[in-house]
């Protein structure tokens, strides 16, 4: 398993009228989580889509516990409980304030494609090299759990069609 915390500030501008970091605001804190853990590793969004690589998001689910509020220092903990499988990868997220209080909990199923075309391609072999050392032969035996597998015929993600 790989587990990468970042820290976030909310800022003013990320809260509402009730003075709870606004909803939308979680999948941007996912997004930063998944870039920073990717930046440890090595691997550059920027290098991916330089290699005709998009990573869409397929699916976003988030449950919120308690509410962050603004100037809270939120850890965010980004979870890999299982290697990237075909053209997809499981990010799995905890975000706690300092009082280490569980606030919110995530995921997001990445799906790696063809900026060309917008189908879906293998987990590009960078990623799965630098991924291998966290999973051990029994994790990456297995599917992505509870995850409905993407058919190599789906439609392309709206964000790559052409």
């Amino acid at each position: 398993m790989y587990t990468s915390d970042i820290q976030i500030r909310v800022r003013y501008a990320e809260t509402d009228q009730m003075g709870y970091v606004y909803h939308g605001n979680y999948a941007a804190f996912f997004e930063v989580a998944r870039t920073e853990a990717f930046r440890q590793l090595g691997i550059r969004y920027k290098d991916l889509e330089a290699d005709g690589v998009g990573m869409p998001v397929g699916e976003l689910r988030t449950r919120f516990r308690r509410p962050a509020r603004y100037d809270d220092l939120l850890t965010i903990r980004l979870l890999l409980k299982q290697p990237a499988e075909g053209s997809r990868v499981l990010f799995e997220y905890e975000i706690y304030n300092e009082a280490r209080e569980l606030l919110t909990e995530g995921h997001t199923l990445m799906v790696f494609v063809s900026t060309t075309t917008g189908r879906p391609v293998p987990v590009p072999a960078t990623i799965a090299s630098k991924l291998a050392p966290y999973f051990s032969d029994d994790e990456t035996a297995g599917p992505l759990g509870g995850v409905q597998s993407v058919p190599t015929d789906a439609p392309a993600p709206a964000a790559f069609g052409k």
